[in-house]
């Protein structure tokens, strides 16, 4: 990074959406305007993901229907993966479905184990309109599985079922931010 800004440090840190937020549960809209406004967007995503002490975040999470995410999430090899995506597509999903921890800036303090396999591909553009292909794998790879579920609308509990789903929806309604 150097020579560099550092990603967010000219941004503004934007309020949270919980979950219950019509936009968290909505699919988001395709970009199509590549000006300075994306930008500036991008910047307010790492900011506020930096200030949230997250690993991923996507617009829609800050109450912008827009298909962005930023990301700055370790491996489990602990290689640092920082970065943003517009439009993004998962084009693979694969390898081992492993039941992990997983939480939310949408859900502030909560976690449950929910299954995302080991190793994901997306693909998109930068702010710029440059492709980009990204490979994830271990904890990358469920950030990339998170953050791009969040832009079809879908929060981590939407891939729960049972006793799982019932408690982190039953601790979100007894949440402060709720």
């Amino acid at each position: 990074m150097r020579g560099r800004p550092i990603p967010g440090s000219a941004g503004h840190v934007r309020p949270l959406r919980m979950l219950g937020d019509p936009t968290l549960h909505a699919p988001c809209e395709p970009v199509t305007d590549f000006g300075p406004s994306l930008a500036r967007l991008v910047e307010d995503l790492f900011a506020t993901m930096y200030r949230a002490n997250g690993v991923g975040l996507a617009a829609n999470q800050i109450g912008v229907p827009l298909r962005v995410f930023v990301y700055d999430c370790p491996d489990d090899e602990d290689v640092r993966h920082l970065g943003h995506i517009v439009n993004p597509r998962p084009t693979l999903t694969d390898g081992v479905a492993v039941r992990g921890a997983e939480g939310c800036l949408s859900l502030p303090g909560l976690e449950a184990g929910t299954e995302r396999f080991d190793h994901a591909v997306v693909e998109g553009v930068t702010v710029d309109g440059e492709p980009v292909r990204i490979h994830g794998t271990g904890f990358f790879a469920r950030c990339l599985q998170h953050e791009c579920d969040h832009l079809e609308g879908l929060v981590y509990p939407d891939r729960l079922t049972g006793w799982r789903k019932a408690k982190v929806l039953r601790a979100a309604r007894r949440a402060s931010w709720s």
